[in-house]
């Protein structure tokens, strides 16, 4: 997986190429976590992403609830079919900003 950020002020954009899985979930936790301090924005474009793990939404979880706190926001942008499935059976659709 390959991760591409551009920090603009408060906001983060994250492009990911290839899978997030077991392996490469902790590549992009500690992305976020070098940044997550100063944004209040992320919008992750996911158009090259071709899998998502139950460990990449586990960190796209925990990385929603640091925003909440900090009452930022979270977009995800450009997901799959698959990835959306995922999302909408369960639930998840409804936290995450589908753009």
């Amino acid at each position: 997986m390959e991760l591409r950020t551009v920090l603009n002020d408060a906001e983060m954009t994250i492009a990911l190429s290839g899978e997030l899985n077991t392996l490469t979930s902790p590549k992009l936790a500690e992305e976020i976590a070098a940044h997550i301090e100063k944004v209040n924005s992320l919008i992750m474009d996911f158009k090259e992403c071709d899998y998502v793990s139950s460990a990449g939404i586990r960190v796209l979880l925990s990385t929603f609830k640091v925003l909440k706190k900090k009452q930022g926001n979270m977009q995800l942008l450009n997901i799959g079919e698959n990835f959306r499935e995922v999302l909408d059976a369960t639930g998840l659709d409804a936290v995450f900003g589908l753009i």
